[in-house]
Parts: structure tokens; sequence; C-alpha cells
């Protein structure tokens, strides 16, 4: 074989794995990079869609951002919102994925509660915000509950004063999210060589020392790349928030999403709107890379 024929072979064993990627390359550039890159150009604009010859507006409409307290009051909650969710998922999960690895539990009843304690992850965002509005609203079942038990004194509209919707809504994501860590965790759990509890139980170890210095360390890296994963997802929740609360009462609820929503379809501010959603873009972008960065070391 000549050099000419082993150049062009070793150029077809080059390019052969992007010529079978090509059609999904071209989709994800259709469908993602093509729409980011004009929301980008939008927020440099005036009056973006809604002229045909929209002027250049420089850092304008971020500076207008920045400027605008509800945005700050926004960050503020999809920070809470995020962090209390992630780490209520966390715990939820771990608690609920070591009693069903544990031993002690009958096998039937092991199988009961893993259908139990999956079945939030079986609900669409629209049908979990339903459900959880119908038993917090005033006549609600919680409300009744909490009645009878004379935790409260009088019925308390969750999701209708300011003091307590962010977290009525936290709680409601809270609920829907954790099978995402049972169900990893729980693959973990059941990865962990067993030599390494008998030999714990030999040197005399407790229940609480196994968790702190066997279970906890092998499942660290599960930890942190599913907190990783759940945190950039959870900020960009949109539908649980918009149909329990709407962002309300009085931005109480607001996060990134719904004020990126209303300033595109309420206040039809399509450059301020798209000013925000790159925002939140950088936002989630940080967040990846970091993401990315931590697998990369592993």
């Amino acid at each position: 074989m000549t050099r000419q024929k082993r150049s062009h072979h070793r150029l077809k064993r080059a390019v052969a794995p992007y010529l079978y990627l090509s059609p999904s390359l071209i989709i994800i550039g259709l469908l993602m990079l093509l729409p980011m890159v004009t929301v980008i150009g939008y927020s440099f604009q005036n009056s973006a869609v809604l002229r045909r010859d929209p002027s250049f507006a420089g850092l304008k409409h971020y500076q207008a951002i920045f400027a605008d307290p509800v945005f700050w009051a926004s960050l503020w909650h999809t920070l809470y919102f995020t962090c209390m969710s992630v780490v209520f998922h966390m715990t939820i999960g771990m608690i609920f994925a070591l009693m069903l690895n544990s031993d002690r539990i009958n096998p039937t009843l092991r199988n009961i509660l893993r259908v139990l304690y999956i079945l939030p992850w079986l609900f669409t965002a629209v049908i979990i915000a339903v459900i959880w509005r119908l038993l917090l609203e005033p006549n609600g079942v919680v409300n009744s509950i909490l009645m009878q038990l004379g935790l409260i004194g009088s019925k308390v509209e969750w999701f209708s004063s300011p003091e307590t919707a962010l977290h009525a809504v936290t709680f409601a994501n809270i609920w829907a999210g954790y099978p995402l860590f049972m169900v990893s965790l729980l693959a973990g759990l059941q990865g962990i060589p067993k030599d390494f509890y008998e030999a714990a139980d030999i040197d005399g170890a407790k229940a609480y020392q196994k968790l702190i210095f066997i279970t906890i360390p092998q499942l660290m890296p599960i930890i942190i790349s599913i907190s990783l994963l759940d945190f950039i997802w959870t900020m960009q929740v949109f539908p649980l928030i918009w149909i329990t609360t709407g962002g309300g009462p009085i931005y109480s609820t607001e996060v990134l999403s719904t004020y990126t929503y209303k300033l595109a379809f309420s206040s039809y501010n399509l450059s301020q709107a798209a000013a925000s959603a790159v925002i939140i873009l950088l936002i989630s972008l940080g967040l990846t890379l970091f993401y990315i960065r931590y697998q990369k070391a592993r």
C-alpha cells in the first residue's frame, strides 16, 4: 500500500465516526444551539421579535435586569428552593435506600415499600402540582389533620400566604424528587462489598460507625454526582411553581424561570426576557462544567 493510500485510509477512519454522528449533531444544532444563539442575539436588541428591524441595545437589558429588585428576590427564592430541595432529596433518599437495603425488614414488605416510595416518580409535574394544591388548600386534608392534632389553631392558606407559600412549594418539590436519590443510592448500597461490614463487625463497630466510615464514603461519588445534577434540574423547575402559586403572592415564590416567563408573556418585554434567560443559561453552564470536571477527575 502506497503512502497516499495509507493516508487516505487513515483519513477515512478518522472521519467515519463523525459521519455516523452527523445526524444527531445536526438535530442538536437545530434544536439546541440555534435557539440558544438566537436568544443571546435577542438580549442585545431593542424590541426583539416585535419589530422587523430591532436596533442594537448593548448591555441595556442586562443592566435593567440587575437593577430590578424582583430579579434579586427571584434569585434568592431560586437558591432557597433549590438548596432545600437537594438537601432533603438526598436525606430522604438516603433514609429510604438504607431501609430498603436492610435485611431486618421482611422481603415482602420491602417490595411493597419500594412501590410506595417510588410513586412520586410516576406523576408529571402538573399532576403533582394539582395534588398538592388540593391537599394544602384551606379546607384540604393537611389542615384537617393538623387541626385535629392540635398543631394549628386555624386553617392555613399554604399557597396564598407570603409567609408559607415558598416553604409549601419547596415541600411539594421535595416530595416529588427524592426517588431519584433513593434509587441511585439503593443501587450504590447493593454494590458495596459485604466484606467491609464483616470486617467492621469483627472490630466491634456500631451501626452509626459503619454508616459514617463505610457506607457514606463508598456512596460519596454517587451523592456528589446526583446532587449536582439535581441542583441543575431543580433550579429550572417551572410547571410546579407556575401551577401552584404562579410566582405569588406578592412575588414570594417568584423564581428565575417564572420571572423570565412573565417578562416574555405578561409584559411582552422579550429582550429583557432573553437577557434573563441568558443569565440562567450561564448559571446552568457553570454548574454543568463543574459537574463535567468532577466526572473527569473521577
